[in-house]
């Protein structure tokens, strides 16, 4: 959803996850994420086809820290 891109509105999982499955393939949802609980969100939406995310904006302000993102992730 790059509408979301940099603003830190958090992930729209609803929407990426009807994509995955409409898609049928695997889909990396990009835009918006937040906090951990927008990759919590997308991996608990991970049987409709999420595999992965893009995290950018909450990365480099500190925001989100790298390691904590891949344990939540798992």
């Amino acid at each position: 959803d790059i509408a979301r891109d940099g603003t830190g509105q958090g992930v729209n999982v609803a929407s990426t996850a009807a994509l995955a499955v409409a898609a049928q393939m695997p889909v990396i949802a990009s835009g918006g994420v937040a906090s951990l609980d927008d990759v919590r969100a997308l991996r608990a939406e991970q049987a409709s086809g999420i595999i992965a995310t893009i995290i950018g904006r909450a990365l480099y302000t500190g925001t989100v820290r790298l390691s904590e993102a891949i344990a939540a992730a798992r």
